[in-house]
């Protein structure tokens, strides 16, 4: 079994028939999903997704993958194929577009649909390739095979890409329900006739390896919203994913058996389900959809309202109801809804919007106290079955945190796939298919790119720091004003500090200090700003380690006079 080793340097040159694939996000997280295949010069991407902030990311919106390793080489791209419309799959789409407009995006109808509603708010205008199950197209050296795979959104696809070097197999995210809601069932026949072609690489969806047995059914859903409805007296609130269109469609039918009208709230649930709608996606009954604006006319007992903040985001609709900030005031007797899993790393947001829901009297339905939400990717049972099925030479496990990709590594090598084959990476790790062998031969620079409002990139691991000791600690900013010649102190110290919880009277005590410390570096003949900043950053720091056992930011200020 092969993995990245933390020595791995740069990869030689590809050999010749070789297939070279970088995956630049998606391996060990859940999010931003992007690999790169390269063939005689010749790229091909898959997918450029987003990943959302931890809490110890303030400040961040979004993080992207990193370009750096294609961007001297965009040219070179014959296409981005997209498996799916969720966020972590093209979220970071209009950001590689601005550096190369016209990137063919190739995807179904409904993903492609999503993508230029989303590229229009950014003034981008896409060259689309629009493709269905059962298609094969070539972009360059790469010949695409397009397979109808299920999943918690409509029109997802698998692709199959051929080269010389042989042909790799992507599931993009998938499940095999059997009883899908719009009848497109992952297509099994199409896996096994690939498998019989011959799988040289198979790169599958890897989130749900720990999970043992089959995900159960969208339609076991249904009973239980009608349920929710039966017992709600009052307004119902509904809060999902902004993509996930058949859960929207389950609620409207709810909604119009038991005679509710809906509205929409949040901007990106409003742009989805009306790009949905009007493709045919979803099934709005006439007169069933109110304008938010009006929700507050109607009685509470005939009113349902659909918004984002699932995930408990704290600028979505559902986690400003909870903190009072939003139009639509929460009441005693409303119902809500949580109608979405529950995504790694975003307990204690959930949590906490949760408790203040509760707080102002709502009735809270999640995944943690009724059977609310089944997931979209495959359990180990499925993952099994799609391995016996395609019969891989080589195994690369994607689209999940690390305990997801060993877990995955460890069903591919129950079905038979050689240990030696298979290769468990990380982001910016360098994976060659050459000789119908997969090994790792290198690795690329690969980190976080950080999306501060109109900021790209600008945001560093260290400003990342800086910003969680503000948070944290405060900070404390000490002003001097010293001689330029001699460096003897001959104003200050004026001591300021926010957010470190210390009373300002007790400075008193550090002054004396600083200026005992400034007058011995003076002594020394030392006027350089430098040393002076450091020496007043070691005495207050020092000082407030010793009295608060606190760890603030510390700024010296240094006026020369």
């Amino acid at each position: 079994m092969s993995h990245p080793h933390p020595e791995l340097g740069p990869p030689p040159p590809l050999p010749e028939n070789g297939l070279r694939i970088v995956a630049l996000g998606g391996l060990g997280e859940i999010g931003r999903n992007m690999a790169v295949f390269e063939y005689d010069g010749r790229l091909l991407v898959v997918d450029c997704g987003v990943l959302f902030p931890e809490p110890d990311q303030p400040g961040v919106d979004l993080i992207l993958p990193d370009f750096d390793y294609i961007r001297g080489r965009l040219d070179d791209i014959e296409a981005l194929v997209l498996t799916h419309a969720h966020e972590d799959h093209i979220g970071a789409v209009p950001y590689l577009l601005r550096e190369r407009r016209d990137i063919p995006l190739v995807g179904s109808r409904l993903t492609l649909g999503l993508i230029e509603s989303k590229l229009n708010e950014h003034r981008i205008q896409p060259v689309k390739v629009e493709v269905i199950e059962g298609e094969r197209r070539s972009f360059g050296p790469f010949e695409c095979e397009f397979v109808s795979v299920n999943h918690s959104i409509p029109d997802a696809l698998a692709v199959a890409i051929r080269t010389p070097a042989g042909l790799v197999l992507h599931t993009g995210d998938f499940k095999m329900d059997q009883l899908p809601l719009d009848g497109r069932l992952t297509d099994l026949g199409a896996f096994a006739r690939l498998g019989g072609e011959g799988v040289d690489l198979l790169m599958s969806d890897s989130t749900n390896s720990e999970v043992p047995g089959f995900v159960t059914s969208e339609r076991e859903i249904a009973p239980v919203i009608d349920g929710v409805f039966r017992g709600a007296s009052k307004r119902i609130i509904v809060a999902s994913f902004a993509s996930h269109i058949h859960r929207v469609q389950q609620i409207m039918d709810a909604a119009e058996k038991h005679g509710r009208k809906v509205a929409l709230i949040g901007r990106s649930m409003v742009r989805n389900m009306g790009v949905a709608r009007e493709l045919g996606y979803l099934k709005v009954p006439a007169g069933l959809l109110v304008d938010s604006r009006e929700i507050e006319e109607w009685p509470p007992e005939d009113v349902v309202l659909i918004c984002t903040g699932s995930q408990g985001e704290p600028m979505a609709a559902l986690s400003r109801m909870a903190n009072r900030d939003h139009p639509i005031r929460i009441a005693e007797g409303d119902t809500v809804l949580l109608a979405s899993s529950l995504v790694p790393g975003n307990e204690t947001a959930v949590s906490k919007v949760i408790n203040g829901l509760n707080r102002w009297g709502a009735r809270v339905i999640h995944k943690g106290n009724a059977r609310v939400h089944v997931s979209g990717h495959a359990a180990a049972g499925e993952l099994l079955y799609v391995l016996n099925l395609t019969k891989p030479s080589n195994f690369m496990p994607v689209h999940g945190e690390w305990r997801h990709l060993r877990a995955h590594a460890g069903l591919a090598e129950l079905t038979g796939v050689p240990r030696e084959n298979i290769v468990i990476a990380e982001d910016g790790v360098v994976v060659d298919l050459v000789d119908g062998q997969a090994r790792i031969t290198g690795a690329v620079p690969c980190g976080y790119v950080f999306v501060d409002g109109t900021s790209v990139g600008d945001i560093t691991d260290v400003a990342l720091k800086d910003r969680r000791i503000l948070g944290d600690e405060g900070f404390i900013s000490i002003v001097v004003v010293v001689d330029s010649t001699t460096g003897k102190l001959t104003g200050g110290p004026e001591i300021t500090a926010r957010g470190s919880g210390i009373d300002p009277d007790a400075f008193d005590a550090v002054i004396p200090q600083i200026e005992a410390a400034l007058q011995e570096v003076a002594a020394s003949g030392v006027a350089d700003e430098m040393q002076i900043r450091r020496t007043i950053r070691r005495t207050v720091g020092r000082w407030v380690s010793d009295t608060y056992r606190r760890r603030p930011m510390i700024i010296p200020v240094v006026v020369e006079a």
